[in-house]
């Protein structure tokens, strides 16, 4: 089954508002085997709404519209989805009792504005509700198919759940658009394909999707339209060849967060970790702390930024800061090692570098970050030069941190 998605505002087009239900609906339909073959956003505007949804219409003959469903004057979707199917409106009572309870409840009384939301399409299905004011509709007939839900994420997200998806999975056929995605990290897009360009032919029936980002790059491969068990078993299958061909910089699956990955690995292998960072400002341990539990492994961190601070709080010589820069493999292992000392712990991060705008040079560009791992009796360093403006040499930096004491633990 296709079906085209019509998201209306004049906020999602102005860009004050980020357009999350289409990732969701994309998500969550394509599961029952509904796939979305094309997403389109319009104004406020009668005359954009109409031509969107009857464009999309006369495409897929389904279309599920986000938005336009509230009380005030800019939410005119019904009205104008409802002149397409040439149906009348009638106020339903029980719409309109319900709002009000609702209202009530909220020590409120309805205002005059919302009385339009009880008024429904004669030929529509009211699609109840219980999260918000405007409830979603469902219209079939001539035309075909639309399903118009609230645009408020939550509102949208349990009309999709309890009334939608039921309904959809009644006629999709069984078969399903199902993903799985492999997560990368320390190793650019170009090499990575390279890597895999022997496999990408034998993945057949399978599609397969490079998603780089500030962390890293993400692998998704997908199965279109087939039946689910059959689906599941082509995708464990490919993942399992992939991680064959490049499992030294794979991490996870299907949103693993490194930082959670690598505190797991550390619990099981009894390690305790510290940090002595500069450049990164203490976002490798703001990574790791937002992990649920981290306490198990996190003994504590030290941001030590200037030059008289590294030798103040952890005991870096300002000799070896003077003979080798303070952006040096030297520093970044003496910034490790003396977090390492200071927390008592098995393992240890020391990250120093150039995150810009201004400090770069011919010889150490900005971009340049200098890094240190200690893991029992293990070390390691290295330098690196990320791209992009300053905040993200600091994410890749921190990511890139955290990735390589991961593939140590991993090693042991």
């Amino acid at each position: 089954m296709d079906l085209e998605i019509v998201a209306i505002g004049n906020e999602l087009l102005l860009g004050f508002t980020i357009d999350t239900n289409g990732a969701e609906l994309g998500q969550a339909l394509g599961a029952i085997g509904v796939r979305v073959t094309r997403r389109t956003t319009v104004g406020d505007e009668p005359a954009a709404i109409r031509g969107a949804v009857a464009e999309a219409l006369s495409r897929t003959g389904a279309v599920l519209t986000t938005g336009g469903l509230g009380p005030t004057r800019d939410d005119v979707s019904k009205k104008v989805v409802a002149e397409l199917y040439g149906w009348p409106f009638r106020f339903h009572d029980e719409i309109w009792q319900r709002l009000v309870e609702r209202f009530r409840r909220m020590g409120r009384e309805p205002a005059p504005a919302n009385r339009g939301q009880a008024e429904v399409p004669e030929g529509a299905s009211v699609l109840n509700n219980r999260w918000g004011t405007a409830p979603g509709l469902w219209l079939e007939g001539s035309p075909g198919l639309v399903i118009m839900l609230p645009g408020v994420p939550h509102e949208m997200r349990n009309l999709l759940a309890h009334e939608v998806v039921p309904r959809l999975a009644e006629r999709a056929g069984g078969a399903v658009v199902a993903s799985k995605e492999l997560r990368t990290s320390s190793i650019p897009e170009s090499t990575l394909a390279g890597r895999l360009e022997a496999f990408e032919d034998a993945l057949a029936p399978l599609s397969l999707a490079y998603l780089p980002g500030v962390h890293g790059v993400d692998l998704r491969l997908t199965a279109w339209n087939l039946p689910r068990s059959e689906a599941e078993g082509l995708l464990a299958d490919a993942a399992q060849r992939l991680r064959s061909a490049i499992g030294d910089v794979v991490y996870g699956e299907d949103g693993a967060d490194l930082a959670a990955v690598l505190v797991d690995t550390l619990r099981e292998q009894r390690h305790t970790v510290s940090l002595g960072e500069s450049c990164t400002g203490g976002l490798v341990g703001a990574r790791i702390t937002a992990v649920p539990g981290s306490s198990a492994v996190f003994q504590g961190g030290v941001v030590c930024y200037s030059n008289a601070a590294k030798t103040a709080l952890l005991g870096v010589a300002s000799g070896l800061i003077e003979s080798t820069g303070a952006v040096s493999p030297e520093v970044a292992l003496a910034l490790a090692r003396g977090a390492r000392d200071r927390f008592g712990t098995t393992a240890s991060i020391g990250v120093t570098g150039i995150a810009g705008p201004d400090g770069g040079s011919v010889e150490k560009p900005v971009g340049t970050v200098c890094f240190a791992w200690l893991l029992g009796e293990r070390e390691e360093q290295s330098r690196y030069v990320f791209p992009g403006g300053r905040e993200e040499v600091r994410e890749r930096a921190a990511q890139f941190a955290l990735h390589r004491l991961f593939r140590m633990a991993g090693a042991a």
